[in-house]
C-alpha cells in the first residue's frame, strides 16, 4: 500500500501564527542557535550591586557601577567575595576576575577602551582614584592596570558616557565645565595628553549616550537635551568630530517630542558598519521605548521597533542588535502582547528590527536605585556581556553581571510529551502533539516516528510566549490489526529532543 501522510494544524495554531512577523523566519546562524550568541548563560563572577557600564579590550572586560564587592559564581550575597570599589576587570574567556582593583570614592557610570586596546577611560561620580585627585574621569593602562599619572582632565560633575576614536576621548554627562572651561554636557580631550580639545556641541541638558561612526567622522549623542549649539535637536544629534557642529539627522524625527503624557529620551547608542542604532526610554503609558536604526552617514531612518518597556542598553553584533530593556509589549512589531511577562533580554534583526531568536531573561532588583534589569552591554565579537541591577539570570542566582557566548550547542527545545493517538478511521492512525519552543531558535523541525521509521518531518516557527498549538499527523501507511508505536523528536539544528513512545493497535 502506498504510504500517505497528512499534516493538520488546528485553529489554535492559526491564531498563534498571527503573532509571527511577515516574511521568512530567521534561520539559525550557527549549529544549535539562531543569532550571534546563545541564550545559555556562561560562568562569570557577580557583583553586590548594579553594573552601569561595560567595555572590552582584547581578552579583558571592564565593569563599572555601584558595586563595592564581587563574588564567585553561584554564591549567595556575602559569600566568596572580593573587594572591588566601583570598578573591576574580568577575563573575557573564563569570567574570572583580574587583579585590577583601583580604589574609587564614587560610582562609575561610563567606560570606554581605545581601539588599540591599550587604554581604558572611566567616568562617573568619583573625585579620587587610589587617593589621587581625579575629578569624574580617569585613564588606566590596560597592560599594567595602573592609573596614568599625567592624564588628569578635570570635569565639574558626573561623566555618564564616553567614546574613544583616534587620539580623542569624547564624553558627556551633567557637567558644565572641563578644566575650568565652559563645556556644557559634552567635551573632548586628547587621549594621550588629556588636554581639552575645541570640540563643543554645547548641549542644553544631560547626555546619556555617545558613540562614533566606524570611520570617526560622525559623533552621535543622546540624552534628555533639547538643543545643540542653540538649535533644536531633541534627544538625539549627529555632530562633526572637530568643532561639534550638528549635521542634519532625519532619523531623529522618529523620536517624539515631549508632551504632558510622555517624555522619551535616548538611553544608548551603538554603531556598526554603515549603521547607527539608538535606544529610547520613555515616561508614561504607551510612550516610545524602542530602538531605531539609521544610516551613519546620512542620518536616514532605516527602521524603527516600537516595543514598550524602556530600552536601557543595545549592542550590535553582526546582523543582530541585542536589547536590554523591560519590554512588556512588542505587539506593534509582530511579537508578544501585554500579559506575557517582562522580557528583559531580546535580540532584533539589524536589517529590519524584527524580534529574533534569542530569549534568555533576567529580573530586576526591586531594592536597587534603578529597578530596570539590564543596564549595559559589551562584546568582543563572539560574546555578549550584560551588566545591570538584576539578581537572577535564566532563573538562577547571578547578580549584576553575566555573559553569553557563541559556544556550540545552544539551548535545547523543550522535550515533546507522549503523543495522543486515534484509530477512529480504519487503516490509519492520527498522531497529535503540541509544538515546542527553543530559547535560541524560532524554527524547529518536528519528526514523527512509527517505530524506527520517520513518517513525517515538518518545520514550524514558534515563540515561547505563544499558546502551544496542536499538530496532527495522519499515518495511512498501516493496516488493520497491526500493532505500532509512535514518538516525536524535535530538532533545532544541533540538539535533538526525543519524546516518549506510545503503542496502539490499528483498527
Amino acid at each position: 500500500m502506498k504510504k500517505l501522510v497528512l499534516a493538520v494544524v488546528t485553529v489554535a495554531a492559526v491564531l498563534a501564527a498571527a503573532l509571527i512577523p511577515s516574511g521568512p523566519p530567521v534561520q539559525a546562524a550557527n549549529g544549535g542557535f539562531g543569532s550571534a550568541v546563545s541564550a545559555i548563560k556562561q560562568t562569570s563572577w557577580q557583583t553586590n550591586s548594579s553594573v552601569n557600564a561595560l567595555a572590552t579590550a582584547g581578552n579583558v572586560v571592564y565593569a563599572g557601577g555601584l558595586f563595592t564587592r564581587i563574588r564567585q559564581p553561584g554564591k549567595a550575597a556575602g559569600q566568596g567575595e572580593a573587594v572591588r570599589t566601583y570598578v573591576a576587570a574580568f577575563n573575557r574567556t573564563t569570567g574570572a576576575p583580574l587583579a585590577f582593583a583601583p580604589k574609587l570614592n564614587g560610582a562609575v557610570w561610563a567606560i570606554a577602551t581605545s581601539p588599540d586596546a591599550k587604554w581604558v577611560v572611566i567616568g562617573g561620580d568619583f573625585t579620587t582614584v587610589n587617593g589621587i585627585k581625579r575629578n569624574h574621569i580617569a585613564m588606566f593602562s590596560v597592560a599594567t592596570g595602573k592609573l596614568v599619572s599625567a592624564w588628569d582632565a578635570s570635569v565639574a560633575t558626573r561623566v555618564k558616557a564616553i567614546a574613544i576614536f583616534g587620539n580623542s576621548v569624547f564624553f558627556g554627562g551633567s557637567f558644565g565645565r572641563v578644566d575650568n572651561t565652559v563645556r556644557n554636557h559634552l567635551a573632548a580631550v586628547r587621549l594621550i595628553q588629556g588636554d581639552l580639545l575645541p570640540w563643543n556641541p554645547n548641549a542644553d541638558d544631560d547626555v546619556y549616550a555617545i558613540d562614533l561612526s566606524d570611520n570617526g567622522t560622525r559623533v552621535f549623542v543622546g540624552g534628555p537635551f533639547t538643543t545643540i549649539n542653540g538649535k533644536d535637536h531633541y534627544s538625539l544629534a549627529m555632530v562633526d568630530n572637530g568643532r561639534g557642529n550638528a549635521f542634519a539627522f532625519p532619523a531623529a524625527a522618529a523620536i517624539p517630542k515631549p508632551t504632558l503624557k510622555c517624555t522619551t529620551r535616548v538611553k544608548d547608542i551603538d554603531t556598526l558598519g554603515t549603521k547607527v542604532f539608538v535606544s529610547n526610554g520613555g515616561d508614561g503609558g504607551g510612550c516610545y521605548d524602542g530602538v531605531l536604526a539609521a544610516d551613519a552617514a546620512t542620518g536616514k531612518l532605516l527602521w524603527q521597533n516600537k516595543c514598550l518597556g524602556a530600552t536601557e542598553a543595545i549592542k550590535a553584533i553582526g546582523n543582530w542588535v541585542y536589547k536590554g530593556s523591560h519590554a512588556h509589549n512588542c505587539s506593534s512589531s509582530g511579537a508578544f502582547p501585554d500579559g506575557t511577562g517582562t522580557h528583559y533580554l531580546l535580540v532584533e534583526s539589524g536589517i529590519d528590527g524584527k524580534i529574533g531568536p534569542w530569549f534568555p531573561n533576567t529580573d530586576a532588583n526591586p531594592n536597587s536605585t534603578t529597578q530596570v534589569g539590564p543596564l549595559a552591554f559589551a562584546s568582543g565579537g563572539n560574546d555578549l556581556w550584560v551588566g545591570g541591577d538584576f539578581l537572577h539570570v535564566n532563573g538562577k542566582v547571578q547578580q549584576g553581571l553575566t555573559r553569553f557566548t557563541n559556544a556550540a550547542g545552544g539551548a535545547a527545545p523543550a522535550a515533546p510529551k507522549v503523543p495522543t493517538l486515534s484509530t477512529a478511521v480504519t487503516n490509519q492512525v492520527s498522531i497529535s502533539f503540541k509544538d515546542s519552543y527553543d530559547l535560541d531558535n524560532l524554527t524547529l523541525t518536528y519528526n514523527v516516528f512509527r517505530g524506527a521509521t520517520n513518517i513525517s518531518s515538518q518545520k514550524f516557527t514558534t515563540y515561547y510566549w505563544q499558546t502551544r498549538k496542536t499538530i496532527t499527523v495522519v499515518d495511512k501507511g498501516v493496516k488493520k490489526g497491526q500493532s505500532v508505536s509512535y514518538h516525536v523528536e524535535i530538532h533545532d539544528g544541533r540538539n535533538i529532543m526525543k519524546g516518549p513512545a506510545i503503542a496502539v493497535k490499528v483498527k
